[in-house]
């Protein structure tokens, strides 16, 4: 790029302070998920919810989240990336109230639902905006890095600020977090950000929408239900009818001139190997921290705040090596960078497979700070290979897939890894014959449930069974932590192999032309630095 040219695309201050905008909802999102990590104990004493019921409390955000990315993302496209921010904004604010106040399980489930929804419209929205306001390359790749960097610091401050509202305060207090913010954005996004949209969008497809949702809800039901149950006639049913869906999801986008989704994207294979490494890494990291937290409250004994502070070396770290990943790309290979944070995170996962029930506090704070120190790297440039790939048009539909990938991946993680460790504990647990009928089914479904039985029996025969179930749940925090390992390595050798983007500050390809057709910038000129 010219020197005439660059200067041209600079963003001045309007375009920074923007940014500090739109790093609210990033920062309130990755808020949200550490707190109610921490909350779980809390919400099923007070609700009473089974394990299943907090399955789905904890992951139908992130669901509803994936299945609605890449609706949002083509909807801002087409209404406006400002106003769909701003609608999302005042939407997320409502359902925070409801959730914060719901009575049931069922009523906290469905709040988080409608919080789903909503956050599905900020993500997308915030990148997209981001892709825009910030033209030339170097700005664009710190944009991106900063808004990175926010997700880890609402890692970072969630823990502390969430453990010490728990411990002043009940458990919805956690949600309202949500409310002021969103109002800070409401009120500054309409002087401060710039309306995008793509002026040659077609209409919505509803039918695509539909399909998309149909698609990603019933596969996920029936992997649930099998993990749980084991197999059943309605979860493999579930699971058919998903991927059936799925696959003419796929062949309606192929035949539409403006699909909901444009496949052209996935042809790139540094594009999907990106997207697939995202999802992978998100969902060992949704199950991780799930057990992570429940390990320090419940195995180890710790209070909210007290569990929030062992997690901040951890939130640390994350935001330490996203930020000097793009300096580390600007010399060598981001592939290179990305492998060899996997591989740290590929060390930590070891270390947590190995943590006991009754000696692990040091050695769970240390992998879990690997695991996190390692997924930096990824995260920051990871979302920058694929937001940067893409035609400045076709930036909310890149965001989308980016972030579908990112959600889909925590909330099957919990998902899938919650329930492998559910079903775990459920195998290995020993109820003492003295607990009543009642309280040994309630024992025996999770941890929580035991520890909450534990106080109303005898004191000898409470610990005999808090003693079992630490066991059981630890051995399912191991085998959470050894399937964390093998994807970790699995992906770090994927991307070593697949990703050959040339170091940002390398003149490599850089008087080169982009493919014609792709739609895609030129090597050195409209990819982001942070490549």
């Amino acid at each position: 790029m010219s020197t005439v040219n660059a200067s041209r695309h600079r963003a001045g201050p309007r375009e920074w302070l923007g940014l500090a905008v739109l790093a609210l909802p990033t920062l309130l999102l990755s808020i949200d998920v550490s707190v109610l990590h921490l909350a779980v104990p809390h919400i099923s004493g007070s609700l009473d919810a089974s394990a299943s019921q907090m399955l789905w409390i904890i992951d139908i955000y992130g669901f509803m989240i994936a299945g609605f990315l890449v609706t949002m993302g083509t909807l801002g496209d087409r209404i406006g990336r400002r106003r769909l921010l701003i609608i999302g904004a005042a939407a997320f604010g409502i359902a925070s109230v409801a959730a914060a106040y719901a009575t049931s399980p069922a009523l906290l489930i469905a709040a988080r639902a409608a919080l789903g929804v909503a956050g599905a419209t900020l993500m997308p929205s915030t990148l997209a905006l981001i892709t825009n306001m910030f033209r030339d390359a170097k700005e664009r790749g710190l944009a991106i890095a900063v808004w990175v960097t926010m997700f880890s610091v609402g890692i970072a401050l969630g823990p502390v600020v969430g453990g010490a509202m728990l411990e002043l305060f009940w458990w919805g207090s956690v949600f309202l977090l949500g409310v002021p913010i969103m109002a800070m954005l409401l009120v500054t996004a309409p002087w401060l950000l710039p309306e995008y949209r793509d002026p040659e969008a077609g209409r919505l497809d509803l039918t695509s929408v539909a399909l998309s949702l149909s698609a990603i809800l019933p596969v996920v039901y029936g992997l649930k239900e099998l993990a749980k149950e084991g197999f059943s006639p309605a979860a493999g049913a579930a699971i058919a009818v998903g991927l059936v869906v799925g696959v003419l999801f796929v062949r309606r986008q192929r035949e539409l001139t403006a699909p909901l989704l444009d496949l052209k994207l996935f042809r790139d294979p540094v594009f999907a190997t990106a997207l697939l490494t995202l999802l992978l890494s998100m969902l060992v990291a949704g199950g991780t921290y799930l057990f992570v937290t429940q390990y320090l409250q419940l195995v180890e004994g710790l209070s909210p705040m007290t569990a929030g502070l062992w997690l901040l070396p951890a939130a640390f770290a994350l935001i330490v090596t996203s930020m000097l990943a793009p300096v580390a790309a600007a010399r060598y290979r981001p592939a290179h960078v990305v492998a060899a944070g996997l591989a740290v995170s590929a060390v930590g996962h070891l270390m947590l497979s190995l943590v006991g029930p009754s000696s692990g506090l040091s050695q769970l704070v240390i992998g879990f700070l690997l695991v996190y120190a390692g997924g930096g790297p990824l995260i920051a440039l990871g979302t920058a290979i694929v937001i940067g790939s893409a035609p400045p048009e076709q930036a909310g539909s890149a965001s989308a897939v980016s972030e579908t990938s990112t959600e889909l991946g925590m909330a099957l993680g919990v998902a899938l890894l919650g329930s492998l460790g559910t079903a775990l504990y459920r195998s290995q647990v020993e109820v003492p014959a003295q607990v009543p009928a009642a309280a040994s089914g309630i024992a025996e479904q999770s941890l929580p449930g035991a520890s909450a039985v534990a106080q109303d029996l005898p004191a000898p025969v409470g610990e005999t069974l808090l003693v079992s179930a630490r066991e059981a749940f630890t051995s399912g925090l191991n085998a959470v932590a050894v399937v964390g390992t093998v994807l970790a390595l699995a992906s770090a050798v994927l991307v070593a192999v697949v990703i050959r983007t040339p170091p940002s500050g390398s003149t490599e390809g850089a008087d080169e032309a982009p493919a014609e057709g792709s739609g895609g910038a030129a090597p050195g000129e409209d990819v982001p630095a942070a490549l």
